[in-house]
């Protein structure tokens, strides 16, 4: 049997993937380090607007393109599917698998496959 995995949830209602990727980019940043223009102008954004913009996205006045996604997700060395899981678990293991070493992450895939046939 499967265990059941936890999804985020605010008021019982389902969270919308705005409101996910608003609050992953957040902890992403804070997990850096990193100020939203810091943040803002590694990723391209010009530096006169960055802090403002990266406040936008995170507060979801703005929806960011998934161009400009995937830039912050490098910027922030996070797979860009990272910013859209619902899955808290799934969330931990792409932040973990992300980084392990090429090896370490063969093992870790072999390990989820026969898991899987179970």
């Amino acid at each position: 049997m499967q265990a059941k995995t936890k999804t985020l949830v605010v008021m019982k209602t389902r969270l919308k993937y705005h409101d996910i990727f608003c609050m992953r980019l957040k902890q992403a940043r804070l997990a850096k380090g990193l100020s939203q223009k810091r943040l803002g102008i590694a990723a391209g954004i010009d530096e006169f607007v960055a802090s403002a913009r990266i406040n936008r996205y995170e507060k979801g006045v703005h929806e960011v393109n998934i161009e400009t996604a995937q830039l912050l997700a490098d910027v922030l060395n996070v797979p860009l599917a990272y910013f859209y899981t619902v899955d808290e678990e799934l969330a931990e293991l792409m932040l973990l698998f992300i980084s392990l070493t090429k090896d370490a992450k063969i093992d870790v895939l072999d390990f989820a496959k026969k898991k899987a046939r179970v």
